[in-house]
């Protein structure tokens, strides 16, 4: 890792490239890229050009800031990596995360929102940089998604280089405008986070160049990828997928179960086929604190784990004992042994309808060559759920299980979960 250093007051210098272990306290710039003439690259610190740039002013703010808090030397990303380098800017960009995660301070310089002076005869609840803040065109770009999230303490600048607030103060704000949890902001593992839930945190992001939609992604994800520039967003986001799908599975080396699946299949001449569905209940509430009885969990655990056979799992008691967190605790903790977990809301028919209607839709987003959803008139409930049990059906084939989660919402009973290869806080075990 390249940093910049304080020489003077006014001046600074590139350092040498530090190896994991040796580098110093840094803080880090996150800001959006404009026309590739007007920023400050390597070459332009190199060549002694930057002050002639637009960018430059950029780099001074972070300089300033940084030596204000008491740090010797800063990141920026526009100028320390060496973009010529096809090797060090794919080291760059797999390492990105961490680099944010470990700087001591990030600065979030926003040239589109200004902090003009308060009007003490303003009434109104709303800050006068507000609107500019939450239209700001940083919240609309795919790299500065992990900027946001990797560090600890990310603080918010005005063109002015006024201080906004921090992620701490601004959290509603942010959460507002990002859709991201709370939780998030505030350094939960990512990992508590499923796939899908992650996706649709960079969903309305923009990149200049389509690819990096998926090399965005690769510290969010935990993962890492060499890039190929010319691939196409989809290429990109396609081998971004496989690597998640493979940390999921927990494969790490070629003798995994799912090429030992396929091999099997083969062999018997079954064309295989994978029909996993990233995990995901963002839509259901959860409990922050919770704490899942493990008694109850073991049990589900033990009644649905084995043969390949159809299983329903029922959970029963009073209302507001517990049970749906109780389902979740457990589709969470048990997801990597399954390909798809779906959440089924069957208090009525119309309920029910809708369920079946997103799992399609869901299906069909994750696995487009299930063609046969495309023409499914998701109005009518029986041929939607005929289409999903079909795709369970080819499913079980290949040796693969899920799980369907169905709530009633009554005091009497409670989710029901279902393994294909199915869920009563007593647990009653039926098998078919």
């Amino acid at each position: 890792m390249r940093l910049l250093e304080h020489n003077t007051d006014s001046e600074f210098s590139l350092t040498q490239d530090f190896v994991s272990s040796k580098i110093p306290e840094y803080a880090i710039l996150s800001h959006t890229w404009g026309a590739d003439t007007e920023e400050v690259t390597y070459g332009d610190l190199i060549n002694g050009t930057r002050k002639n740039k637009v960018g430059y002013k950029k780099i001074r703010f972070c300089r300033e800031q940084a030596r204000r808090d008491g740090l010797h030397y800063f990141w920026i990303d526009t100028c320390c990596i060496d973009k010529s380098n096809n090797n060090e800017l794919a080291e760059a960009i797999n390492s990105m995360f961490r680099w944010y995660r470990n700087a001591a301070k990030c600065y979030v310089y926003l040239p589109d929102v200004s902090s003009p002076a308060i009007d003490i005869g303003d009434m109104s609840d709303q800050l006068p940089w507000e609107m500019s803040f939450r239209t700001s065109r940083w919240f609309t770009r795919g790299w500065t998604l992990q900027e946001l999230i990797a560090p600890t303490s990310v603080e918010f600048f005005s063109k002015n280089w006024e201080l906004l607030g921090d992620k701490k103060s601004l959290e509603r704000h942010i959460c507002e405008i990002t859709r991201i949890p709370s939780k998030v902001l505030r350094g939960s593992p990512l990992a508590e986070f499923s796939a899908t839930e992650r996706m649709l945190w960079a969903e309305t992001r923009q990149a200049t160049r389509e690819e990096d939609m998926a090399y965005s992604l690769l510290g969010i994800f935990s993962v890492h990828m060499p890039l190929t520039y010319g691939e196409g967003r989809a290429n990109a986001v396609g081998r971004l997928r496989e690597a998640i799908d493979r940390k999921e599975k927990g494969i790490l080396f070629s003798f995994d179960r799912e090429q030992v699946i396929q091999r099997l299949l083969t062999h018997v001449g079954i064309k295989y086929k994978n029909f996993s569905i990233l995990f995901s209940l963002s839509m259901i509430s959860e409990i922050e604190h919770f704490v899942a009885r493990e008694d109850e969990l073991r049990d589900i655990h033990e009644a649905l784990r084995g043969d390949g056979c159809r299983r329903t799992v029922v959970l029963h008691g009073l209302g507001g004992i517990g049970k749906t967190q109780l389902a979740i605790a457990y589709a969470k903790r048990h997801k990597d042994n399954y390909s798809a977990i779906f959440w089924l809301n069957i208090k009525d028919e119309d309920s029910l309808k809708q369920s079946f209607a997103n799992v399609a839709k869901q299906i069909l987003r994750e696995y487009p060559s299930a063609g046969w959803f495309s023409s499914v008139n998701m109005k009518n409930l029986d041929e939607v759920i005929d289409a999903v049990k079909a795709w369970q059906g080819l499913r079980r084939v290949s040796g693969q299980s899920s799980i369907n989660i169905d709530y009633r919402e009554s005091n009497s009973t409670a989710p029901e979960i279902r393994h294909h290869t199915n869920f009563k806080t007593k647990v009653n075990k039926i098998e078919s």
